[in-house]
């Protein structure tokens, strides 16, 4: 593995869990190089436990549990949807509809891939709200109610609005143009321990995301919690 590691910010510490920002193209688990999961333990000196996840293309906020009993407390958050997510993200592709719900079950595809279908027996639910930026540029805000698998990728693609720079739903020679994938997590808010909790990191990385019309628009959301 690569002797390199990258120092990722850590927002926030205390004595249960940390919160840190991962960069997009990074792996979360470790591949031919040590993953994100391994290089953040080794900055922090300690052993971490990371409680959910984000795709190789995806960046932003990461928590991770400082004991597995933590670790066991935020599962059970995890899943009873007790922990909420908001994600930003750039189609250059208008959706169909502006706003609302991607609702489906969703299975697997071809290659890694998953498609969203009209059947409802364990559905991915997804809520966003959309807006445009400069020429061809569409921003999202998105809420996850569930965790499924590429699920906010998937929902952009079945609107007609695939994720720019994701080579996996959109074109992929036109996304492999692209600086990164525009899918950012963007912030979080629970409770643990009768304390609530909430976090927010604009993204940092990729033209579209730092332009001076994305910035404008993000601090127009930059309480996401009170759009849904």
């Amino acid at each position: 593995m690569s002797a390199y590691r990258k120092i990722f910010p850590i927002i926030y510490e205390n004595l249960s869990f940390i919160i840190t920002v991962k960069s997009s193209g990074i792996n979360f688990h470790s591949e031919e190089e040590a993953g994100f999961v391994v290089q953040v333990s080794q900055q922090m000196g300690i052993p971490l436990f990371p409680v959910h996840r984000l795709d190789k293309m995806t960046s932003g906020l990461i928590i991770f549990a400082k004991t597995s009993e933590v670790a066991a407390m935020f599962g059970k958050m995890f899943e009873n949807r007790e922990v909420e997510k908001y994600y930003l993200a750039i189609s250059m592709r208008k959706p169909k509809k502006k706003q609302g719900w991607v609702k489906g079950d969703m299975t697997s595809a071809r290659r890694g891939d998953y498609k969203l279908l009209a059947t409802m027996d364990n559905p991915a639910i997804t809520q966003f709200v959309s807006c445009a930026l400069r020429t061809h540029e569409r921003f999202f805000l998105i809420k996850p109610h569930t965790g499924k698998t590429h699920q906010i990728r998937v929902a952009l693609k079945s609107l007609g609005s695939p994720i720019a720079g994701d080579e996996r739903y959109a074109q992929a020679d036109v996304a492999r143009k692209e600086e990164r994938g525009y899918l950012h997590a963007y912030a979080l808010r629970f409770h643990l321990n009768g304390e609530e909790f909430s976090f927010v990191s604009p993204p940092n990385e990729g033209e579209r995301f730092v332009s001076d019309a994305c910035k404008v628009q993000i601090e127009m959301w930059c309480m996401p919690w009170d759009l849904f």
